[in-house]
């Protein structure tokens, strides 16, 4: 009994000094970096932010109040205005361009003559003070002729009109001033031509409108001039329908649809880089339904250089007529450009049958003379003129109005 009370004693302290071994070494591991003992000082967290009605917690000691107990907060009259939920405002309507009444036609040249004789006063002062001299020799003659050439007027009219001076002048005998400017404004209506139909024929001997095509070179101021002839026509009472043929130059449709806008005119158009032949088809075609009077078809710019694009505007021709005929084929030139624009005329005139010219710029240029040289060298009248950047300085062309502004009063 005793060896077996001693046995479990033996036990128990064996089991004892295992266990405190086990808690020893325990204490001894070493602790990872993280909780390891340090050097440094240990920052204390600041302490957590109270939970949601912690400062409004009751205390349970204290006495729970019933509800009519309890205050209510009363609301306080707001200062700030009531806000007001404006609507969306309904997107405004494009307003319609208002249609212009242009200028009237009639004597519209003789009232920019200010403005044309500004620019040609030269070529007649210059040649009444060579007739005015005392003797006129050769050279005086050599000058007048220079004079004339300088002004573009060309060789052959040249050459007419200083022999017609020439003769007059010795029959004449004595000048004086008045002789003079009387003489050189008849030599000079004799060289213009008083005898040319300048209107624009507008008018069809058939059931359909008026057309006409404009056609020139780049930059002369085709697009302008179709619209500006359509202010004329309006101002005339007459009915538009214009067609924007030219689509290779970019906005050429638009530029030329303003124009119509402000007269009231509508204006034919296709997507850009389409084909021209087909929308002048299409412009005839609409002013045939709607009964215009006029349809004018602008087409683009040829450079006169370019075989391809002059076959071309032939074919826009070809495909009008097959509406009906075309009554007038203008060719706009540049006043400024001079001779060469003699070459571009001739050129257009071998491929579409112009029938009437348009000056553009006449009125910045001391050149008049082209209008002599452009109608010998096509045979063809200059039919309507342009002085100014103004929508109505587009003028019928008057030959004694010319004339006067080129002698001066």
């Amino acid at each position: 009994m005793e060896i077996v009370i001693l046995a479990v004693v033996i036990a128990v302290v064996v089991v004892g000094a295992i266990g405190g071994l086990v808690v020893g070494s325990r204490k001894k591991k070493q602790l990872p970096p993280s909780q390891a003992p340090s050097s440094t000082p240990t920052i204390t967290a600041p302490p957590a932010e109270p939970h949601v009605g912690d400062e409004a917690e009751t205390s349970r000691d204290e006495p729970r109040r019933t509800i009519e107990e309890v205050d209510l907060p009363v609301a306080e009259p707001s200062a700030s205005a009531p806000v007001v939920v404006e609507e969306p405002e309904a997107p405004a309507t494009p307003e319609a361009p208002q249609i212009e009444t242009p200028e009237p036609t009639a004597g519209r040249l003789v009232r920019l003559r200010t403005r044309l004789s500004r620019s040609q006063n030269a070529l007649g002062k210059g040649l009444l003070t060579l007739l005015s001299r005392e003797h006129l020799d050769e050279d005086t003659w050599e000058e007048i002729e220079d004079t004339l050439l300088t002004a573009d007027v060309g060789v052959a009219p040249t050459q007419e009109l200083v022999e017609r001076l020439r003769e007059r002048v010795k029959v004449l005998g004595t000048r004086t001033p008045e002789e003079l400017r009387a003489l050189l404004r008849e030599e000079l209506l004799l060289l213009v031509g008083t005898d040319f139909d300048r209107a624009v024929k507008t008018e069809s001997g058939l059931e359909t409108p008026g057309i006409v095509m404009v056609v020139g070179v780049n930059g002369t101021g085709k697009t302008t001039t179709t619209g500006k002839l359509a202010r004329v026509l309006v101002a005339d009472g007459r009915s538009v329908v214009l067609g924007a043929a030219d689509t290779f130059r970019a906005a050429a449709a638009d530029q030329l649809q303003t124009w119509g806008d402000r007269v009231g005119a509508r204006t034919v158009r296709g997507p850009e880089g389409g084909d021209p032949a087909s929308i002048a088809f299409d412009a005839v075609k609409e002013g045939i339904a709607e009964g215009a009077d006029v349809v004018l078809i602008d087409t683009a710019g040829r450079l006169h250089t370019k075989t391809g694009l002059m076959d071309e505007l032939g074919k826009v021709k070809r495909v009008v007529e097959k509406h009906a005929p075309l009554d007038e084929v203008l060719l706009v030139l540049d006043a400024t450009t001079g001779q060469n624009g003699l070459v571009q005329a001739r050129v257009f005139a071998e491929v579409v049958d112009i029938t009437g010219i348009v000056l553009t710029k006449l009125d910045g240029t001391a050149k008049g003379g082209i209008v002599v040289a452009v109608q010998r060298e096509l045979g063809v009248p200059v039919k309507l003129v342009g002085l100014g950047e103004g929508a109505d300085d587009l003028a019928p062309f008057e030959p004694e109005a010319f004339v006067d502004a080129l002698i001066g009063d």
